[in-house]
């Protein structure tokens, strides 16, 4: 199969050969000007670490099934997002576990699927009990961490468990990084009252990433030290953001970008309200909410607080572009072979011979990004034209 399409680097015509579910070559292709305005892009599929659910399907409300999970692959698929870590949040055990059965009986069912979910992300329970810092998960679940009863989490997602949120401040943190470290696992600081040299002991223990930076924290802190600080200021910690356009101002997105470069990853963290209309909903776990036209998610008695995110990888990708925070490639990079390659995923290589052909092709148009078309594997998976009633996906 070749399609033909601009490379959302160079912005040139290009050919690309899929053999197998893999690209076999990239090319210059001959275009005049009339063909190149009607080419799409192309890039690398988005690679999500961190995400909670899509629309109206919720992977933290028990009980989850394994319908859900393949359904919630099938509608990212239409925005792009050609592998993410359905992400577990701070829980009762047995939703937990319930919910690590679940996620496993999907990807067993279907390859399709189980190549959308390289791995989970679970997010605490082993995370600060303290108020602003524990964000919106619940105090009652929260407790320190616990290696026996990890592994019987991760022995219930058949090992699928790849990055877990914690904060380093409770006692016994250091030596369960390294058994997490040591079993595979990536472990991210994040929601977390840590001391600075708490912060630095777990990085020498193995964590490797923070989780949602800026997010999950509290609302006043000392000017310096604090743990904020000392995780930008840690060489080996990756950093998430969530670049919608709400969570971060762009001073601090700016800042982050300028320390972290290459090391700095954008993530949804979007909860299951992304992908419906604006309105007010009542949640599971923060009450009653408001979704606005613009994307925003806020708590409806207390509009200054955030109820989440509501927003998916391109609206992260749209922002950073259209505030100069970054050039339009570089923040794709961000969202898809930045991830990717942090997790070791073969995607990391992106648009180039040998590479799994999981790719996007969109349109950008007023700073607004349109899916056409997705790839899987080489398989086109979404048609937007098939969508609308112009056409069949292949």
């Amino acid at each position: 199969m070749r399609l033909k399409a601009l490379h959302y680097q160079t912005e040139q015509p290009v050919a690309i050969d899929i053999e197998n579910g893999t690209i076999v070559r990239i090319a210059e292709a001959e275009a005049d000007w009339e063909e190149r305005l009607s080419l799409p892009f192309a890039a690398p599929g988005l690679v999500d670490l961190q995400l909670n659910g899509y629309e109206g399907i919720d992977f933290n409300r028990m009980p989850l099934t394994a319908d859900e999970i393949c359904d919630a692959v099938r509608k990212l698929w239409q925005q792009g997002v050609t592998a993410f870590y359905p992400t577990i949040v701070t829980n009762r055990p047995n939703s937990i576990l319930q919910a690590m059965t679940a996620i496993r009986q999907a990807c067993k069912r279907d390859p399709a699927v189980a190549s959308s979910i390289p791995g989970i992300h679970l997010e605490g329970p082993f995370i600060s009990p303290h108020d602003g810092a524990r964000g919106a998960h619940h105090k009652a679940y929260v407790r320190q961490p616990d290696w026996e009863l990890f592994c019987h989490w991760q022995e219930a997602s058949g090992g699928r468990i790849a990055i877990v949120t914690l904060s380093p401040e409770w006692e016994g943190s250091g030596t369960f990084i390294r058994k997490c470290t040591d079993s595979g696992v990536t472990v991210s600081i994040g929601h977390t009252s840590a001391m600075p040299e708490q912060i630095r002991e777990a990085v020498a223990c193995g964590a490797r990433l923070t989780t949602h930076f800026g997010n999950g924290v509290h609302l006043t802190l000392p000017r310096h030290p604090n743990y904020l600080w000392e995780q930008l200021a840690q060489d080996e910690l990756w950093t998430c953001l969530i670049a919608d356009g709400f969570h971060l101002p762009d001073q601090v997105l700016k800042v982050v970008l300028k320390v972290k470069g290459p090391r700095a990853l954008l993530v949804s963290d979007a909860v299951y309200l992304s992908g419906l209309p604006a309105g007010e909903y009542t949640t599971h776990i923060g009450g009653r909410v408001v979704l606005s036209p613009e994307g925003r998610l806020y708590m409806a008695e207390q509009e200054q607080l955030l109820a989440g995110s509501a927003q998916l990888l391109l609206r992260g990708i749209e922002h950073l572009a259209s505030r100069g925070l970054a050039e339009p490639a570089a923040a794709w990079d961000m969202a898809s072979t930045g991830p990717a390659g942090f997790m070791g995923l073969p995607a990391a290589a992106g648009l180039s011979g040998g590479a799994p052909a999981d790719l996007v092709l969109f349109r950008r148009e007023n700073g607004k990004i349109t899916v056409e078309r997705t790839y899987k594997s080489g398989k086109l998976v979404f048609d937007a034209s098939a969508r609308h009633g112009e056409g069949e996906a292949g």
